[in-house]
């Protein structure tokens, strides 16, 4: 069965990345105006994790080397 590409999905995931990127490779996820859907996308495809600080939580780019 062929795989359902959601370009929606992928354009505003990019999004998010190129801002998390210049924002120095973290952001407070309680200051993220995406969705949960974009959120979990980038998850998925290993390109973000979540951080515990102990004072909340971060979304942080994955750095690929």
């Amino acid at each position: 069965m062929a795989k359902v590409v959601d370009y929606y999905v992928e354009r505003t995931a990019a999004r998010l990345l190129r801002s998390l990127k210049g924002s120095g490779g973290a952001m407070p996820l309680h200051q993220i105006q995406f969705s949960n859907t974009i959120i979990q996308h980038l998850l998925d495809k290993k390109q973000a994790q979540i951080k515990n600080t102990g004072h909340g939580f971060l979304l942080a780019v994955i750095e690929k080397f």
